[in-house]
């Protein structure tokens, strides 16, 4: 890969994982994600999203797009918080861990990883290191500082393993169509990056 290159990725992965890590993460009013949910419901943010290819017109005209029986806020709830069953629960830990709980044997591995290469990991609400908001954004984070090896490892190893089972389901389950649009804009995303990643992915066996 040369210099160019390289620098394109690292700019593509810190612009896509930032905007996708927060709105994974964060209520869609709130002050880190309200900006970036009205930017994607917009028309024309489509032709600057970092692709190796055109975001398919089908996305941004879904993500525009509402109900009328659930509102955006509620389809959050629905699908990030409860009180029912999440149908896609965003913790690598549930997809990869046996019994299906969070703070499993993955999350620890993920751990100890964070704090071999110095990363810290800080959250209010004792949330798990594997919710995939938290992964995109910490690997935007690692992109901006031009930390390749770590984002690699972080993509192979923690993130790529269970995530597109994970955006599967989100996708098959979100019910309402900004929602489903966000998980095919990642779903497209996370393509690309694997499509570029110098590494393999590991091979995980999923049990959801």
């Amino acid at each position: 890969m040369t210099a160019t290159n390289h620098s394109t990725r690292l700019n593509a992965i810190a612009l896509s994982g930032r905007v996708l890590g927060a709105l994974f993460y964060y209520e869609p009013r709130s002050d880190a994600a309200a900006m970036l949910t009205q930017m994607l419901q917009t028309p024309g943010w489509e032709s600057e999203w970092p692709l190796s290819q055109p975001v398919p017109s089908a996305i941004p005209a879904m993500m525009a797009g509402d109900r009328q029986d659930e509102t955006l806020e509620q389809a959050h709830q629905r699908l990030f918080v409860g009180p029912w069953a999440l149908p896609a629960p965003p913790w690598g830990s549930v997809w990869l861990d046996r019994e299906n709980v969070l703070f499993g044997d993955s999350t620890l591995a993920l751990r100890q990883w964070m704090q071999s290469r110095g990363v810290a990991h800080h959250s209010v609400q004792n949330e798990p290191e594997d919710q995939f908001g938290t992964l995109l954004m910490l690997a935007a984070w690692l992109a901006d500082a031009g930390q390749q090896q770590a984002l690699d490892e972080l993509l192979a190893w923690h993130l790529l393993p269970w995530a597109p089972r994970f955006l599967a389901c989100f996708v098959e389950n979100a019910a309402h169509p900004f929602w489903q649009g966000l998980g095919e804009l990642a779903q497209l995303t996370l393509a690309d990056w694997r499509s570029g990643l110098p590494i393999p992915v590991v091979e995980k066996p999923l049990f959801r």
